[in-house]
C-alpha cells in the first residue's frame, strides 16, 4: 500500500499545480485555460517582447518545472503526469500562448518522451509561422559511456542562463547559443539510499539496507553500481572523484547540492560539510543549496552538480528572479571558532577515604554496567533501547573517578555534590538531568538532616517536581520512592531492597506511563514489561551490601 500523500490520484497534479499557483510568493502565476489535460502554468506578466523560454516534463520533480517560472527565468512550464513527458498537444498550446515575434526556446531534459514530444510540437509550431529552437540538457556523468546522457538539475541552470540572456534582449539564437555553450560545461552525478514511491503504487525497496546506488535516474532508473555503503564521507567522496576527472583540472566552480526529495536536513548538511571539505570543495567559489531543486519525488538521494564559472555566467546565476523554486548562490564560509569562556568548575573536592561508601558506589556501578543490555532490552519495548548504556555510561564514569582516587568518600554532602554536578556530561540526556536534580538537591538536604534516606527524599521531591513524574506513573520513581522511603523510615536494608523490587515489579501491571518516552504508547505495548528505569533502581538496591 502507498504512503504517499494525497486525496484522489486523478486530481493529484491539477490540484498540486493550483497550489503552486496561489503560493507563489510573487502572485505572478497562471494557468491557461485550455483543454483540462494540457497543464501549462505561464507567466501573468509575460508581454511577447523578449524571448519565451518554455520547459516541462514529467511530474514529480518539484520545484521544476513550474517553480521556475516567473521573471528572469521560465516563461511558462508544461507539466505532465507522474514521470510522464507532457503530450504535444500541451506543448504545442504553450509555444502559440507565449510566443511572439523574438520567437521561443524550448529546454528539454534529454529523455525519449521529452524529445520526442517537445520535437513534433516545435516542427508543429515551425508550420504555424512561430521561430522555435531547441536546447537539449545531457549533464548526467554517471554512466560515461551512455550515448543519451540523462537531463538531471543542470536543467534549472539552462533555464537561469537562458532567462537571463533573453531578459537582456538576446536574439532567439543568441540565447540558444548562449544556453547549449553553457550546457557543454555542466556536470551532474547523483546517489541513492532508496528509490521514489509513486502514488498508488505498492511499494518495494530495489537498494538492499546499507547500501546505495550511484547514479539512479530521477524516475528511479537504475544507475551504474550498487556501492556496499551508507557512509556519508565515503559515498559524497566518490561523487567528488567523478566530478574532478570531469572537471580535469578546472577551478572557481559552482557547486549546487540539490536534495532529490528524502533526504533530511541533517544529512544534506553532512552532504555539505563532506563536499567542502573534499579537494573539489577547496576549487567551489560559489554554493547553490543544500536545497530541493530538483527532486524525484521522495527519492532519499542527493545530486552534485558543478559548472566552471565565467564573468558573464556568473552574472546571469546571481541575477534577481522573481521565482519561487530558485536559491541564491552564496560563497561558503570557512570553518571558524569563536573563544567561549568556560564553565565554572564545581567539582573541585578533596578527595577522602570511606570504605563503607567505596563499597556502596563499587556495588551500586557494577550492578548498572552487569545490567547494561537487560536494560536495553527492556526499554526496546517501551522506549528508544538505550536506558541501559545511559545509565552504564554514567556509572562508568563514577567508577573511573573512584578507582583514580578523587572523590570526598567520607564527606557524604561533597560526595552528593559532585554526583549532582559532574553525572550530566557523561550521561546526557533527560536521564542525567534527573539523577542531578536527586543528588545536588540531596546535598543541600543531608547538611541540614545529616540523614542519607531523608536527603536522598528531598532530592527525590526535586526531581518530581522538574521531571513531571510521580508514584504510578510507571518511571523510576516507582521503585525509588518506597525504597527511599524505608531507608528514611530506618528499616531493615532487606526492607529497603524488598520495597524497591516491589516497586518495580509493580510497573509491569501499569496500563499508561505517566511520564517519559512510555507515556506515548498505549496500554497493550506497556503490559507485561518493566519499567527499565525502575528495574535500575531495583537492581542498585539489590546489588548493595547491607553492611
Amino acid at each position: 500500500m502507498s504512503h504517499f500523500f494525497y486525496d484522489k490520484k486523478e486530481n493529484l497534479i491539477d490540484d498540486a499545480l493550483e497550489g503552486i499557483i496561489r503560493t507563489s510568493p510573487y502572485g505572478n502565476l497562471a494557468r491557461l485555460k485550455t483543454d483540462p489535460e494540457l497543464r501549462v502554468v505561464v507567466r501573468k506578466d509575460w508581454d511577447k517582447s523578449q524571448v519565451a523560454l518554455l520547459s516541462g516534463g514529467g511530474s514529480g520533480h518539484e520545484p521544476m518545472h513550474a517553480g521556475f517560472v516567473g521573471k528572469g527565468m521560465l516563461t511558462g512550464a508544461i507539466c505532465g503526469d507522474i514521470f510522464a513527458s507532457p503530450g504535444v498537444d500541451a506543448i504545442l498550446s504553450a509555444i502559440i500562448n507565449v510566443t511572439g515575434k523574438a520567437g521561443c526556446l524550448l529546454i528539454v531534459k534529454n529523455y525519449t518522451g521529452d524529445r520526442l514530444n517537445f520535437g513534433l510540437a516545435a516542427e508543429k509550431a515551425r508550420t504555424l509561422g512561430y521561430d522555435v529552437e531547441m536546447v537539449m540538457v545531457e549533464d548526467d556523468i554517471a554512466l560515461p559511456d551512455n550515448p543519451q546522457p540523462r537531463g538531471l538539475s543542470g536543467t534549472i541552470l539552462a533555464h537561469k542562463i537562458a532567462g537571463y540572456a533573453a531578459s537582456q534582449g538576446a536574439s532567439l539564437k543568441e540565447v540558444a547559443r548562449i544556453t547549449r555553450a553553457a550546457l557543454k560545461k555542466v556536470a551532474t552525478i547523483g546517489v541513492a539510499l532508496s528509490s521514489c514511491h509513486q502514488p498508488g503504487a505498492e511499494e518495494s525497496e530495489r537498494v538492499p539496507a546499507g547500501k546505495s546506488e550511484l547514479g539512479m535516474g530521477i524516475h528511479g532508473e537504475h544507475g551504474i553500481i550498487t556501492l556496499d555503503t551508507q557512509n556519508s564521507r565515503k559515498i559524497v567522496s566518490r561523487l567528488c572523484d567523478a566530478l574532478s576527472e570531469h572537471l580535469n583540472k578546472t577551478s572557481d566552480i559552482l557547486l549546487m547540492i540539490n536534495n532529490l526529495g528524502g533526504f533530511s536536513v541533517l544529512e544534506l548538511a553532512l552532504v555539505s560539510q563532506a563536499v567542502l571539505d573534499s579537494p573539489l570543495g577547496k576549487r567551489v567559489r560559489f554554493v547553490q543549496g543544500p536545497a530541493t531543486l530538483v527532486s524525484a519525488l521522495d527519492m532519499k538521494g542527493i545530486s552534485l552538480t558543478v559548472i566552471p564559472l565565467t564573468a558573464k555566467l556568473t552574472e546571469a546565476l546571481q541575477a534577481p528572479v522573481e521565482v519561487s523554486g530558485w536559491v541564491p548562490l552564496y560563497t561558503p564560509s570557512k570553518m571558524t571558532w569563536q573563544k567561549a569562556r568556560a564553565l565554572p568548575d564545581n567539582t573541585d573536592v578533596t578527595p577522602s577515604e570511606n570504605a563503607r561508601v567505596a563499597a556502596v558506589l563499587k556495588a551500586a556501578c557494577k550492578a548498572l554496567i552487569d545490567n547494561e543490555d537487560e536494560l536495553n532490552t527492556l526499554d526496546s519495548h517501551v522506549g528508544d533501547g538505550d536506558t541501559g548504556s545511559t545509565l552504564a555510561t554514567g556509572a562508568r564514569f563514577v567508577q573511573k573517578a573512584l578507582k583514580a582516587g578523587k572523590l570526598p568518600l567520607d564527606d557524604t554532602p561533597a560526595l552528593l555534590r559532585w554526583l549532582g554536578e559532574s553525572i550530566t556530561t557523561p550521561m546526557g540526556g533527560s536521564g542525567g538531568v534527573l539523577l542531578s536534580l536527586l543528588f545536588s538537591a540531596a546535598a543541600e538536604g543531608y547538611e541540614k538532616e545529616n540523614d542519607i534516606g531523608k536527603s536522598l527524599l528531598a532530592g527525590l521531591e526535586q526531581m518530581k517536581k522538574y521531571g513531571g513524574a510521580g508514584p504510578g506513573d510507571r518511571t523510576m520513581i516507582d521503585a525509588l520512592q518506597p525504597a527511599l522511603e524505608a531507608l528514611a523510615g530506618h528499616k531493615s536494608w532487606d526492607k529497603v531492597v524488598k520495597a524497591a523490587k516491589k516497586g518495580a515489579d509493580s510497573t509491569s501491571e501499569m496500563k499508561k506511563a505517566g511520564a517519559g518516552r512510555s507515556s506515548y504508547l498505549s496500554a497493550g505495548s506497556l503490559k507485561g514489561h518493566i519499567d527499565p528505569g525502575a528495574k535500575a533502581v531495583s537492581e542498585v538496591f539489590a546489588a548493595i551490601p547491607e553492611k
